[in-house]
């Protein structure tokens, strides 16, 4: 019995050894999955924090732990409101994460010892203007009572989906509909993930009209002028047919999650992968190819700062998008694939925008032939996707088996969200949330059954 006990205790000790230096080897060489885990609990943090003036625990809790992998509920998040910071770890020392707020820059991960680097860029912020409280929306913030035609639809949890946050309905110009979840209003900015592409194509679009860039250009970057990435045009990039290798496979440790929690320079990392096929023969659905995007157009400004300034300037302030806040990797790349804050209301003026053919009162700020590149589906997508980062259908389908026109066009991110335009209705559905894919739902029926209600 002696011997067993004595058996039992070292094998107990023997344990307790392996689990400490277990331990030990996590905390000195994590692997990257976890950094990658705790790298976007801070961003997501940071950003909801100090853009979206969310509660830390609560973000914790419902964006990241809820639908997150099993592993992030033992993340553990401090938030320094003075200095801008959120570090992240699991259980207080495995693969720490530091994300920092740079003022108009929104949040971005980043290495202990770059924070200063960092800190030395921002970009504009708007002005609080109390004036236009009281003018109409889309010129101010004041919305007459919803259409009761409205009512029953935007109260159906069904209708707006799982865990909707924000859903507004625009007709003729003016919101007639509108909804919020728990804990968010009218004045929530909100992460509209791949929804930003869009946005991004748009900034292109004035720059070309502009004539400060050339949608047909290639030899694109300087490392690609010695092999077939030379042949790439910007063209390419807006239609994701560049035939660069791009995995968008989240989960693990791939091309996008590398790219946006472990790559300082992302838009580096995104022009050192090499094709996979020769330009405007294949899609692939990249946010890298947006973030290559957006560090092209960013060239195109001699200054930095003013290309830093450049989204709010060019875009923006131009359609009262107040709230809006590209942000940006650390070099000061925007990451124009995914993340742009706006509140839901703002998101409605840009798909007004495009529902008005680029114009805003007397201005034309899109010029027409952008918006039909916006519009016009792409034949290596099999017609999914259009030529300005858009798509042709909503999630998961032919918008026709829900009865919408063809003319019907999409803005789609990660975890449900959706602005859907049907130009020659003057209508443009907004809906907002955290609704992972596996949840099925289909934002189809919500704009359906807005278009019967409306009639």
């Amino acid at each position: 019995m002696q011997r067993v006990v004595k058996w039992l205790v070292r094998l107990g000790i023997g344990l307790v050894l392996l689990l400490g230096v277990a331990i030990g080897l996590l905390v000195a060489f994590p692997p990257e999955l976890l950094r990658v885990g705790t790298g976007y609990a801070a961003k997501i943090i940071c950003s909801n924090v100090f853009i979206a003036g969310r509660d830390a625990d609560e973000v914790l809790r419902d964006d990241v732990q809820a639908p997150g992998h099993p592993l992030l509920r033992l993340v553990r998040a401090e938030v320094d409101l003075d200095r801008g910071l959120v570090h992240t770890s699991l259980l207080g020392r495995i693969a720490p994460s530091v994300a920092v707020h740079r003022s108009g820059l929104g949040c971005t991960p980043v290495d202990e010892d770059g924070i200063d680097v960092a800190n030395r860029l921002s970009a504009p912020v708007p002005e609080a203007d109390t004036a236009s409280s009281d003018q109409p929306w889309p010129e101010g913030q004041a919305v007459p009572a919803a259409d009761p035609r409205l009512q029953e639809i935007l109260a159906d949890p069904e209708m707006i989906g799982p865990a909707a946050r924000g859903v507004v309905v625009v007709k003729d110009g003016r919101i007639v509909g509108e909804t919020y979840g728990p804990g968010f209003n009218e004045n929530t900015p909100l992460l509209g993930w791949s929804m930003t592409k869009t946005v991004t194509a748009a900034l292109v679009g004035i720059l070309a009209s502009e004539d400060r860039l050339d949608l047909d250009a290639d030899q694109l970057f300087a490392g690609w002028s010695g092999d077939a990435r030379k042949e790439i045009k910007l063209s390419n990039l807006l239609a994701m047919e560049s035939g660069l290798s791009f995995n968008e496979s989240y989960g693990d440790v791939t091309d996008v999650t590398r790219m946006l929690y472990l790559e300082r320079d992302m838009a580096a990392y995104v022009a050192s992968l090499p094709t996979e096929a020769a330009p405007g023969t294949r899609f692939n659905y990249s946010s890298g190819e947006t973030v290559l995007i957006s560090q092209y157009w960013m060239s195109r400004f001699s200054d930095r700062s003013a290309a830093l300034a450049f989204p709010r300037e060019g875009l923006f302030d131009v359609i009262g998008m107040t709230s809006a806040v590209l942000e940006a990797d650390p070099t000061g790349t925007f990451v124009g694939g995914s993340y742009l804050y706006a509140t839901a209301r703002d998101w409605a003026r840009f798909g007004l925008l495009i529902a008005q053919g680029g114009r805003w009162g007397d201005r034309q700020v899109l010029p027409p032939e952008f918006i039909e590149r916006m519009k016009r589906p792409t034949a290596a997508s099999g017609g999914d996707y259009t030529e300005a980062q858009a798509w042709q259908n909503g999630p998961g389908g032919e918008d026709s088996e829900y009865g919408l026109p063809e003319e019907a066009v999409w803005m789609l991110g990660h975890d449900g969200q959706s602005v859907a335009i049907i130009p020659s209705e003057g209508l443009v559905v907004v809906r907002l949330g955290l609704t992972p894919r596996n949840l099925d739902f289909r934002p189809q029926r919500l704009v359906q059954a807005v278009r019967d209600a409306l009639r």
